[in-house]
């Protein structure tokens, strides 16, 4: 009897799984990698421009025309348009050299390096460097790298991609480090020079390897006339250090630097230098130790380059700004580069943290009127000021109202008028970003870029023309060409997707929303299936990025893919990206809502926002799951353990768990010092007795940026609160994955499938990628 009725519940068992559970099989799993980059983008088609400009005038680009791909070589003051060479030459020749048959307008690269005479351009084809004649029509392999802009300003590109070598304006000669000094090379006699002796570990000059920072590259900022480097020696000798173990069979490595955490009683201190290359003279500022600290999010590096400095032409003296460590107070000063003596112009002093711009710097010194280009958002907005250097008085408010500045991009001193973006002044999204001009006097306001959307501009050298590539999520690029004053010159192409379209794809659709405080605007991009079934509710799965120096959208440009979002959506989702409260490109006040409490990571305004979105889109609000990666990785575990009656299924990815065991600059910077914040509180381990629904925690075991024991701070308090959790770990990758990308998007595709759609998912299906063996 007991066997038959345990026949009948097995019956009923397998009757009921089988009539609430629906297999998703390979050719859904198949359905929805087409929607992911490699097989979206080639889809794409029409022009995106991508100018490459000449010394002069003019620029050349990769246009679709009625030839097929074609470069074109375009001169603004002639309004003329023409081939930028003969391309049946060169794809004759391509294929005589290499045995392969060529397309003239179908040449297997798109983009060419012109030299400095402009003679010859360089381009990658078949594993080769080639170097194009373009007056005699031949073809050669080229040994070297391209004449023009091969190291520029940021210096030479070292075997760990970045700029080991930083070169001078000139580029007659370079910087490097070694032994903890610092030495000279001239470029074309390769002579080397040492120019500092004192550097010892930890104590070494022009490193870049404080907090997650760890590169080989000489930090430091040349004078315009080659002679000077502003620089530093950066003491890192009390600080503690950070360790990553490797895997391997045998005995491991022990990986060790630097790494200062919120808490610690003093971080990296920069003893400022300046340095005469010519003479091997080192100059200390006359000022104590700075803090490890700048303008910029969390990092002493501005494109390649230290920050916070800006020379006058001749190279007797530059402008600096010494932030202390919680970011309230900035100090800008003015540095004798002969003697060291230093005067301090004027400070400005916040309640929450000071920023010179949206992730740029847009302070200047303007040595010839004696006067300071200033950034403040004392008045709630992002504006600029005018100062005199001199006395440090202010002169006028330059740009003001109820909108921002983004970045300074060009500063005209013999016409006195500045080039500028600018965000929240046009109708529409406030996240879209637009040109302007205006003059010192805060006079001339114009808008040059008047087209709706989000705007990125290409100057021509002499600042006469732009290129002006326009968009939004939901609308493809259109590239034009203006003059100066912004008035339109020519089209030079639109993307185009009128083949995706027939496949089926469709863009995001961007909404407004209210905030959890119930009168702020926010906005987000909201991904469906492109087949949807009537009357059907779907679950959600909210991505979440919640900065504070970044928001979950990203750019607000348009994209024919964002990640896997409608790949994932294709498999059964409502897919959500909301931007909180908290993140940057708004007000000062909309900026600072979650200082102090980065634990709060957006998360009541992505929950309101989902209850709004359920009012107009096919959301079941029973099944709501969310994953992000770094600070979305810390959000998503706080989600499930904060709010756990409304976020049931999370995929946590190298979140930084406990902001006290991530790097000093970050969390000191938007949630105060340790002393003046409850960082505890805001930890994901203090709460992880409150799970309830199913999460996955992930990591790369050799994280440099959020240190693995982040998460193992997570894993013991779950342990400890017999709390069951799924993880996964990459033994060999740091913060981003890298080659495991595809078997984690797999494993995230799974997860949700499972947990949240109640679906059984492919087993070990193949993302392209996923097997790194293949």
């Amino acid at each position: 009897m007991k066997k038959q009725l345990l026949t009948i519940s097995t019956i009923l068992t397998v009757f009921t799984l089988k009539a609430q559970n629906k297999i998703l099989t390979a050719k859904d799993y198949e359905r929805a990698e087409q929607f992911l980059s490699y097989n979206v983008e080639p889809l794409v088609g029409g022009t995106a421009v991508y100018p490459n400009w000449t010394s002069g005038e003019r620029f050349r680009y990769l246009a679709n025309t009625k030839n097929g791909k074609e470069f074109l070589l375009v001169d603004p003051a002639k309004k003329s348009k023409v081939a930028a060479f003969d391309h049946q030459k060169l794809a004759d020749a391509l294929s005589k050299a290499t045995g392969k048959k060529y397309e003239p307008y179908a040449l297997p690269f798109q983009n060419i390096n012109f030299a400095d005479d402009e003679q010859s351009f360089q381009f990658m084809a078949d594993g080769q460097l080639w170097n194009f004649n373009v007056s005699t029509n031949t073809l050669t392999e080229s040994k070297s790298a391209a004449g023009r802009g091969s190291a520029g300003r940021g210096g030479a590109m070292n075997r760990m991609g970045g700029y080991a070598e930083s070169v001078s304006p000139d580029g007659k000669k370079a910087v490097y480090i070694k032994d903890w000094n610092l030495w000279l090379k001239d470029l074309a006699s390769k002579k080397e020079t040492q120019l500092t002796f004192d550097g010892v570990k930890d104590y070494g000059y022009a490193t870049d390897n404080a907090g997650w920072k760890t590169s080989d590259r000489a930090i430091v900022r040349w004078s315009p006339d080659s002679k000077k480097v502003a620089t530093f020696q950066q003491d890192q000798r009390h600080l503690n250090d950070m360790y990553l173990v490797t895997t391997n069979v045998g005995a491991p490595t022990l990986k060790a630097w630097k790494y200062p955490l919120p808490g610690d009683k003093e971080v990296a201190k920069l003893r400022r230098v300046v340095i005469d290359v010519e003479n091997a003279k080192v100059v200390s500022l006359q000022i104590p130790l700075d803090d490890h600290r700048s303008s910029l999010s969390d990092d002493i590096v501005d494109g390649g380059q230290l920050a916070d400095i800006d020379w006058n032409p001749d190279g007797t003296e530059f402008a600096f700004l010494s932030t202390s460590r919680d970011h309230k107070i900035s100090k800008l000063q003015l540095a004798n580069a002969t003697t060291g003596a230093v005067r301090e112009i004027f400070t400005e002093t916040v309640k929450t943290h000071f920023e010179s711009g949206v992730n740029s710097i847009n302070w200047r010194y303007l040595p010839k009127t004696n006067e300071i280009l200033w950034y403040s958002e004392r008045d709630n907005w992002g504006h600029l000021y005018l100062y005199d250097a001199k006395t440090g008085k202010l002169k006028n408010q330059i740009t003001k109202g109820n909108w921002l500045v983004g970045r300074l991009i060009k500063v005209d001193e013999k016409n006195r008028k500045l080039y500028f973006t600018g965000y929240g002044r046009e109708k529409g999204n406030p996240y879209f970003s637009y040109l302007y001009q205006i003059n010192f006097d805060g006079k001339g306001l114009t808008l040059l870029t008047p087209d709706e959307g989000n705007h990125q501009v290409s100057f021509s050298p002499d600042f006469n023309y732009i290129v002006d590539a326009y968009s939004q999520p939901n609308v493809p690029t259109v590239t034009v060409l203006r003059n100066i004053k912004g008035k339109l010159i020519d089209e030079l192409g639109r993307v185009d997707v009128s083949k995706l379209t027939a496949k089926g794809w469709k863009a995001p659709d961007v909404v407004k929303l209210v905030a959890a405080d119930g009168k702020t605007d926010i906005y987000g991009l909201i991904f469906t299936p492109t087949q949807m079934e009537a009357g059907k509710k779907y679950p959600v799965v909210d991505y979440i990025y919640p900065g504070p120096q970044g928001g979950s959208v990203g750019s607000w440009s348009f994209a024919a893919t964002r990640g896997d979002h409608q790949a994932l959506a294709e498999l059964g989702f409502i897919v959500v990206l909301i931007e909180g409260t908290s993140n940057p490109m708004r007000s000062k006040s909309y900026h600072d809502m979650n200082y102090g409490n980065m634990g709060e990571n957006t998360l009541p305004d992505q929950i309101t926002g989902i209850k709004q979105l359920a009012e107009k889109y096919p959301i079941d609000t029973d099944k709501v799951g969310i994953w992000g990666h770094s600070g979305g990785g810390f959000a998503t575990a706080a989600a499930l353990f904060k709010y756990p009656d409304f976020f049931k299924v999370g995929v946590s990815q190298a979140g930084n768990h406990d902001n006290r065991n991530y790097e000093d600059d970050w969390g000191e910077r938007y949630n105060g010092l340790a002393e003046n914040s409850d960082y505890a509180a805001q930890a994901n381990q203090t709460h992880a007795k409150n799970l309830k629904g199913k999460l996955m925690l992930a990591h790369g075991m050799m994280d440099n940026n959020v240190p693995p024991y982040n998460v193992y701070l997570v894993i013991d308090a779950l342990n400890k609160a017999n709390k069951d959790y799924d993880l996964v770990l990459f033994p060999h990758s740091s913060h981003g994955f890298g080659a495991n990308n595809p078997y984690m998007m797999r494993r995230r595709w799974d997860y949700f499938v499972k947990h949240l759609q109640g679906a059984e998912p492919p087993k070990e299906f193949n993302l392209r990628g996923t097997n790194q063996n293949q």
